[in-house]
């Protein structure tokens, strides 16, 4: 009998217009994806104004995005998580973010902050793009003792 395998998360998947998926509207949002994230498009799945899919650095994690003529809508607080090793990681990945928004005015971020929860420091920025969810990029700075597989007493 073979181990159990515990379930990870691999995708993300947006409705949006398809007019977002003509060749034009891929390459602004391939650009920035690419710039900010270092986010790769998978060609063998791309359809012109049906669907794009952006690799993110492992062709088993990726952004699935399709048409739909009722595209998803999100408030400003639905999001997803993309994780960062340090917070001078984070720092220049929000200040790509700000640099691409000085060449293209459709970029949203809500600038950074840092929570205490004692155990850890949550650094996190949002930031959106021509797509309906915002983007939480997080770093996780672990306490002495601390780290991300400990579990929490109680």
């Amino acid at each position: 009998m073979s181990a159990r395998t515990i379930p990870a998360f691999n995708h993300v998947a947006m409705s949006v217009p398809a007019d977002a998926l003509d060749a034009s509207g891929r390459a602004d949002i391939l650009r920035f994806y690419r710039d900010v994230f270092g986010w790769t498009e998978m060609p063998t799945m791309t359809e012109d104004r049906k669907r794009l899919v952006l690799r993110v650095h492992s062709n088993e994690q990726f952004v699935y995005l399709v048409a739909d003529d009722e595209p998803m809508r999100c408030p400003p607080g639905d999001h997803f998580g993309v994780s960062v090793a340090s917070p001078d990681d984070l720092n220049r990945t929000l200040e790509a973010a700000r640099a691409f928004r000085e060449r293209d005015d459709a970029v949203e971020i809500i600038e950074g902050q840092v929570e205490d929860f004692k155990v850890l420091k949550l650094h996190s920025f949002y930031v959106r793009y021509r797509l309906p969810m915002m983007i939480e990029v997080q770093c996780f700075e672990w306490a002495e003792g601390f780290d991300s597989d400990s579990l929490p007493a109680g």
